[in-house]
């Protein structure tokens, strides 16, 4: 579970059970993530996450990473797509297709975040109620 909590105008902190803690604030906040690009780095992260051993172990190398974007809908309002590209070393690679092949079907297969936005996952709302009080007897 995450919790987020108000630290001021416009900011806000997110947490976990393990200690982490992530700014979020809005786009143009210093010092803080986007909503948006926090989905964002949710999708690279994962990708990473999920090839990470399989092309650490074929590359011979410790350096990954990835780059992201939103592409956002004319409104602005809604992303339509997160491409996510991978970096990674290829020199010492044999067969770099045969690479693809298992990288590209591991993130597929095992990403959960990206799958999440391919199955368009839903969010829904819940708004505090208000207390309920029995009617007065008298």
């Amino acid at each position: 579970m995450i919790n987020v909590e108000r630290a001021g105008e416009h900011e806000f902190v997110a947490t976990n059970g393990r200690g982490a803690s992530v700014r979020i604030g809005r786009k143009d906040q210093e010092g803080s993530f986007s909503p948006v690009e926090l989905l964002v780095a949710a999708a690279a992260g994962c990708a990473l996450v999920t090839s990470e051993t399989l092309v650490l172990r074929r590359t011979g190398t410790d350096e990954l990473s990835a780059v992201a974007d939103a592409v956002q809908s004319e409104s602005g309002n809604e992303v339509i797509s997160i491409p996510v590209t991978l970096s990674y070393d290829l020199s010492g690679v044999d067969d770099p297709e045969a690479l693809e092949v298992v990288v590209r079907r591991a993130v597929e297969q095992f990403c959960t975040v990206t799958r999440t936005l391919k199955q368009s996952a839903t969010a829904p709302l819940q708004l505090p109620t208000p207390l309920q009080t029995a009617p007065d007897p008298l």
